[in-house]
């Protein structure tokens, strides 16, 4: 028997990383080859600080090209004796290694049980959207939709209303060999913030492909009175992808927030999830 086969693997530890971007100049979340993702970006660097030959990372939901985050959540499984040794400077180190457009604001153990994709109970996203006549603030264009059209919030919100639950959203989704388009919609509301800003926020406990951009195309056609408050819900019930809705720009979009269950939760809603919906990108915005 040979040494090789003697050796006991290093025990592994499952790293919590809390991550916030500018998706502006990124191809998406994901690794593509010869393009610049958020999740190169950040494998490179951690294993950069940790002294690892590479780091593999799974997020919490994929983000599209141009598409921003400040509450994304990623994890990697590291060697415990690595982290032990270089964790408490993760932090700093990463700070001066990272480009400025993507920071890691929290880095630690997670609790047993702790899935990134599966054992969210919710995301949350925030669409930013100006009516104004004259565009959108220069210092505001990178994370703020412009529509040309004045919109109506509350029209917007009456058609948003009938939307919300657990429906097949495929007339909303890019579909996926394999992948079910069944998602409950558990916040879909609009707010004005200012004369010509207004915040959409989207909730669900998962999303596919295209879906919040779908979403968000269909509502501000309603808003601007170029559709009827009931049509989004019309398209819903068709259960095929619309060619009508458009799929609006990313760069109003952002991931806010992943919820996660208590602790003891944990496994159990990852293994539920894991039942309900096995998916190529659970979470995926886009």
């Amino acid at each position: 028997m040979t040494d090789e086969m003697n050796e006991v693997p290093e025990p592994v530890i499952r790293i919590r990383f809390d991550v916030a971007y500018d998706g502006t100049d990124f191809s998406g979340w994901a690794v593509q080859p010869t393009r610049r993702t958020v999740q190169g970006e950040l494998e490179s660097a951690l294993a950069r600080v940790l002294r690892l030959p590479a780091v593999s990372l799974t997020c919490a939901g994929r983000t599209d090209a141009g598409v921003h985050a400040r509450g994304q959540v990623a994890q990697a499984d590291v060697p415990a004796g690595t982290w032990e040794r270089e964790g408490e400077r993760v932090l700093r180190r990463l700070a001066g290694v990272l480009p400025p457009d993507v920071r890691v604001s929290a880095a630690r153990p997670a609790p047993p049980g702790f899935d990134a994709r599966f054992s969210p109970l919710f995301r949350r996203y925030l669409y930013r959207v100006s009516d104004a006549p004259y565009g959108v603030d220069p210092l505001l264009r990178r994370d703020v939709l412009w529509h040309k059209n004045p919109l109506d919030a509350d029209r917007m919100n009456e058609a948003a209303r009938l939307l919300r639950g657990e429906h097949d959203f495929a007339a909303f989704c890019k579909k996926r060999e394999g992948a079910t388009t069944i998602r409950e919609l558990l916040r879909l509301e609009w707010e004005r913030v200012d004369d010509h800003l207004l915040h959409g926020t989207i909730q669900a406990d998962a999303f596919c492909h295209n879906m919040v951009r779908a979403l968000v195309g269909a509502l501000l056609a309603v808003g601007d009175g170029r559709r009827g408050v009931d049509w989004p819900a019309r398209v819903l019930g068709a259960g095929v992808r619309e060619p009508a809705v458009h799929v609006v720009g990313p760069q109003g979009l952002s991931l806010e927030e992943v919820r996660y269950p208590a602790d003891a939760e944990l496994a159990a809603r990852a293994s539920a999830t894991r039942r309900v919906r096995e998916l190529p990108c659970a979470g995926h915005s886009a």
